[in-house]
């Protein structure tokens, strides 16, 4: 959809903002833009809908260079979102949501009704529609600004850190919001963030630029962890990177035992069947099945249970669904070192300890090596053939 080829941007005073930066925006993905202050993120962004233009190099949209159409029809081809939503504040939330199909001509009740119809898609109560954005929290406004990306339903959606200005929590929800969109919708998104957990969670695609525009790594998030291009790209991904990476794994295949489960009601008997020397705490669960806390087999017994004298089970994980960081992370929480694994309705399903899934994280990276140096080989094959094919031309260009 969108080829950036030698792009450079240098003001007047000599700053050079972006320099000869090549990168082709793959269809119906997210294109994550990540980098420090000063790495030409934005300029990058906002050069795709001229709100700058390039000192040099070509940009084209769907095989077309953007200079040879006009930027007003242009930008409205365009849906563009922006920290702290950027919404006209003498108008109601449905009208703001409808700005751009009323400038394209469509009728105010056509217009209003598919700005109602986003509102849903986006997750906002329809009971907002006639309020005003300083009525709604920083979430619903952030809600809103892509609602109004959207409404003219434009291929490309230009995101320029939308999400920085709200606290961790709506942020997570947000992204989350994004990616259910994304996964309806299918647009081609180019996404700025100084962020890379956030790049990281939601890119298809990561491009890393350093200070001055020039691109540092383009890849997909999980090889952008497991093999960074540089040392300036492996001490932006931060320490944690192999955390990070744990997120590309699933927990499916983590050997859970059933073993030290039990039940509120259990009896006596029942407990002792279940306390075994290689466990030495019981998961106690209501009649459902639904995770209560650990506690010591001795604690347990006949009579009614004390759920308060229960240590904290920690944070469950979906099995098969979340991955390895998340039974990684329940296992750290959890005061007996185990994590414990649900299903989809919240009953728990086994128990898994830091060693098990330490031996799966082991052997996910050894398979992750695998096939980085699997893909390596076959760059290099492929490059040998290349250089094989052009010695081959020249030599009968020769003859």
């Amino acid at each position: 959809m969108i080829r950036i080829d030698s792009v450079t941007k240098r003001y007047p005073d000599g700053t050079l903002a972006v320099d000869r930066l090549s990168l082709e925006i793959p269809d119906r993905s997210i294109t994550v833009l990540v980098g420090p202050s000063g790495c030409g993120k934005t300029t990058t962004l906002r050069m795709i809908n001229r709100m700058v233009e390039p000192t040099g190099g070509t940009i084209l949209l769907d095989g077309v260079d953007i200079q040879e159409q006009p930027v007003n029809t242009l930008r409205r081809s365009m849906g563009y979102v922006i920290q702290n939503a950027g919404l006209f504040q003498h108008r109601t939330i449905v009208d703001n949501i409808a700005t751009v199909p009323r400038l394209l001509g469509w009728g105010k009740q056509k217009a209003r009704a598919r700005a109602a119809e986003l509102m849903e898609r986006v997750g906002l109560d329809a009971a907002l529609a006639k309020r005003y954005p300083y009525q709604l929290s920083g979430g619903q406004q952030q809600r809103v600004g892509v609602a109004r990306a959207l409404a003219a339903d434009p291929p490309v959606l230009l995101m320029d850190e939308p999400f920085s200005a709200v606290d961790p929590v709506v942020r997570k929800g947000l992204q989350d919001e994004l990616l259910r969109i994304q996964e309806e919708l299918g647009k081609t998104i180019v996404f700025v963030t100084h962020d890379i957990d956030e790049a990281v969670k939601i890119g298809t695609m990561v491009a890393v630029l350093r200070t001055g525009g020039r691109l540092a790594q383009y890849a997909p998030p999980a090889e952008l962890l497991s093999a960074p291009a540089d040392d300036f790209v492996e001490d932006f991904l931060g320490i944690d990177r192999g955390i990070r990476r744990l997120s590309f794994f699933a927990s499916g295949g983590l050997e859970l035992t059933k073993t030290p489960i039990v039940t509120a009601e259990s009896t006596a008997e029942q407990i002792a069947a279940r306390a075994t020397p290689d466990v030495p705490y019981l998961l106690v669960t209501d009649p459902d099945g639904r995770p209560l806390g650990w506690s010591e087999p001795g604690a347990l017994g006949d009579g009614p249970l004390d759920a308060a004298r229960l240590l904290s089970h920690g944070r469950p994980f979906e099995y098969g669904t979340d991955s390895l960081r998340a039974a990684l992370d329940g296992a750290v929480l959890s005061p007996t070192g185990w994590a414990v694994a649900v299903d989809g309705t919240g009953r728990a399903v086994g128990v898994v300890s830091q060693q098990t899934i330490g031996e799966a994280i082991r052997s996910a990276h050894a398979e992750g090596r695998t096939g980085a140096q699997s893909a390596e080989r076959r760059t290099a094959a492929e490059a040998g053939a290349d250089a094989g094919a052009e010695a081959g031309a020249e030599a009968g260009v020769a003859g």
